[in-house]
């Protein structure tokens, strides 16, 4: 799912620009920086429980920094109502301890050991203890939503078993199914689905019009998906860690993303896709000679050509779902971050 760099400091506004999103207002920047910092104070209050060890590794993570992508979300929904309104930033706070559960839980499965640069809950206090921390977050996730409404505490359950059932179809595999639409679903369901409802919550609470909220709803769930595929694509194109990982790890660890299926399905007869759809497999690359060889290919590949496409193509989507928004800086606001996506993979 989509990862946040790096911010300890709570500092968001050099963040907008790491997301490609611009704020030209001035009165909209301090409203959304405001709503930030208050879920902020709010994150650190919502996980303090009366077992230190609980309080520490449930704070591990959120010290160790992130965008808050989805609280912006919220932040940036309620500008079309009222951003000042009094659910704003709890349901901000619901969106985020959310996604940090799911990151406790991913760790686990995936056997992670670095997490936002810090050792991972897992390797520093053991499997058992991270998925109860996880169980605990959701737990503090839904109490904080029924303060908000049966609607609210409904909207979080739905999104919750999307999560799942994401994670299970990623852990099972495509089964019967396309590789390619089955990985398109998992992003839906695992990325998607956190994202729009953060877009939903904030018209939802900021009250804004009903056709307003459902736009922010299905540009949300859009908006993470191309996200997530442009992040694919950097973990191959990119020869930094822009990404926000060495490039390549996906290869290395046999994560077959969107590049590496369309490869894969691929039935070009030059020399260069053949051999690359005779390496991709062989299965994880830990060979470093072949894994170079794959990144190499990769890169001049007619599948990443092919990505990069379809992440255009998700970006131009997301804002057209904006289309029924008022024109100005909120709106303005959100569709820099589908021109940010469409150019971050040129």
């Amino acid at each position: 799912m989509v990862e946040d760099v790096v911010n300890p400091a709570g500092e968001h506004s050099g963040q907008f620009g790491a997301l490609g999103l611009h704020l030209a207002d001035p009165r909209v920047e301090a409203s959304v920086l405001g709503v930030l910092d208050r879920v902020e104070t709010e994150l650190r209050a919502s996980v303090t429980s009366a077992d230190p060890l609980v309080t520490e590794a449930a704070r591990h993570l959120m010290e160790a920094g992130g965008k808050r992508f989805r609280p912006l979300l919220v932040a940036l929904g309620a500008q079309f109502g009222d951003p000042d309104a009094l659910h704003v930033v709890p349901a901000a706070v619901v969106m985020e301890l959310t996604h940090l559960a799911t990151l406790y839980h991913d760790d686990v499965m995936d056997e992670a050991a670095v997490r936002r640069g810090a050792p991972s809950a897992n390797s520093r206090w053991a499997n058992s203890v991270a998925i109860l921390v996880g169980d605990f977050l959701f737990a503090r996730a839904a109490d904080i939503a029924a303060d908000l409404g049966p609607e609210a505490v409904r909207l979080q359950a739905r999104t919750f078993a999307r999560l799942v059932h994401g994670q299970i179809a990623e852990t099972v595999g495509p089964r019967d199914t396309d590789p390619v639409a089955h990985y398109l679903h998992v992003i839906a369901e695992k990325t998607g689905s956190l994202i729009a409802t953060s877009a939903r919550f904030g018209g939802m609470f900021g009250g804004a019009s009903a056709a307003h909220i459902e736009a922010l709803a299905g540009y949300g769930e859009i908006i993470g998906v191309a996200f997530q595929l442009s992040d694919d694509l950097l973990d191959i194109a990119s020869e930094s860690v822009q990404s926000g990982k060495t490039p390549g790890t996906d290869l290395r660890e046999g994560v077959p993303t969107l590049p590496v299926l369309y490869a894969m399905a691929g039935d070009d007869a030059d020399a260069a896709s053949v051999r690359l759809r005779e390496i991709l497999a062989t299965g994880p690359l830990v060979d470093d000679a072949l894994h170079a060889e794959a990144l190499t290919l990769l890169r001049e590949s007619p599948a990443l050509k092919r990505a990069r496409e379809t992440v255009r193509s998700y970006a131009e989507e997301a804002r057209a779902r904006l289309t029924p928004l008022p024109e100005g800086p909120p709106r303005r606001a959100l569709e820099s971050l589908c021109d940010y996506i469409a150019d971050r993979t040129s």
